[in-house]
């Protein structure tokens, strides 16, 4: 079954929902926060649109699924104020896989217009959210019909497993036994798979967002990334992945979980280097670069500024990874073995994060559509 099939984060509030588990995605957004009003305060004020079309994709649900455009629609209301100009209409577009939980976001909107009319008055806007539900991976949008477009934590996830690795396309052995990712003893042919599909799925990504966005309009985008040219490093990149694995495992030697079912998953997950994506940017064309840079988030954001010792943490980290994984999973093994797998999960965690901090390293890059 493919990816826009059985991906998507944990819906509704409940206690392992994305919506209730995402803080650390929060301070993402918080990050590239400067970065995106830079870039929508250029374009605005060298186009001064009557309609301002917006798009984030990949937006989930839950608490950040509007906060970005919350935040440029602020941005842009206030340099309106100090030109003394009208503020635009703005067309926000809402993208994720058909599974994502839209309903919960759809739920939202009542209270964010309201909040709108409050703060800004009845001469602003207004302001039109619509959901779209589809791949970024292919088109979305008509031709030329989008101004900025944002991507916030989600272009680490591949359009799928690379095909060398898919069970679903294989006959042959297994070729990443035991592991759900990268790692120190994955083979050569392992690696290269993984950056041949984030190669080719980034390259599709520029090449439709090229044909949606006017000339000059702008992409801000953060994504899961590293700063090391090694893929396979398990103490910056990989460890969570590691980890969760090992926790697998745990129960295959129990008897608990086949070990074949575990040999035969891959996630579709890769998290380039700068170099990486600079590169396919450059074949691609369309875009010119005007920001690339890394930055750390403490594993710790997910805590919700708790910060002690005992035994829980490594569990609260395990609920906010499994708010994003469980559903994969979930399709692959069965929800009955979910909550042990996860609560071993947090134990190995646990363990880890007593001997050190754990920092998820995010790439950020603000990029012009040339022409």
């Amino acid at each position: 079954m493919g990816v826009q099939l059985l991906f998507h984060m944990n819906e509704g509030q409940g206690d392992t929902s994305y919506a209730r588990n995402s803080i650390i995605q929060n301070k993402i957004i918080s990050v590239a926060r400067e970065t995106t009003k830079e870039a929508i305060l250029d374009l605005y004020c060298a186009t001064k649109p009557e309609r301002l079309s917006i798009a984030d994709l990949g937006c989930s649900s839950g608490p950040n699924a509007l906060q970005q455009i919350s935040d440029i629609i602020d941005f842009v209301d206030q340099k309106c104020r100090q030109l003394g100009h009208p503020s635009p209409e703005f067309q926000c577009f809402l993208n994720d896989l058909p599974l994502n939980d839209f309903n919960t976001v759809f739920y939202g909107l009542p209270e964010f217009y309201e909040k709108l009319r409050r703060e800004k008055g009845t001469d602003f806007g207004p302001c039109f959210v619509l959901g779209v539900p589809g791949s970024f991976y292919e088109r979305l949008f008509t031709k030329r019909s989008l101004h900025f477009v944002l991507s916030s934590s989600s272009l680490h996830w591949l359009s799928q497993v690379p095909v060398d690795l898919d069970s679903g396309r294989r006959t042959i052995t297994h070729l990443n036994k035991g592991k759900l990712y990268i790692s120190k003893t994955s083979s050569p042919c392992v690696l290269r798979s993984y950056l041949q599909q984030f190669q080719c799925d980034f390259l599709a990504f520029l090449s439709s967002r090229s044909q949606e966005i006017i000339a000059g309009g702008r992409m801000v985008l953060t994504l899961m990334g590293r700063r090391s040219g090694d893929p396979a490093d398990h103490e910056e990149y990989c460890f969570q992945w590691e980890l969760l694995s090992n926790a697998l495992m745990d129960m295959v030697s129990e008897g608990l979980i086949e070990e074949e079912k575990v040999d035969s998953l891959n996630s579709p997950y890769y998290s380039p280097s700068p170099e990486e994506l600079n590169q396919v940017v450059q074949s691609e064309g369309s875009f010119i670069v005007d920001r690339l840079e890394t930055f750390e988030v403490e594993f710790d954001a997910s805590l919700n500024g708790i910060d002690d010792d005992n035994e829980n943490k490594g569990h609260r980290v395990a609920k906010s990874i499994r708010a994003v994984v469980e559903p994969m999973l979930d399709g692959h093994f069965g929800g009955k073995v979910m909550d042990d797998l996860f609560y071993r999960y947090g134990v190995h965690l646990q363990e880890y994060i007593s001997q050190k901090r754990p920092k998820v390293t995010n790439l950020l890059v603000s990029m012009v559509r040339n022409g």
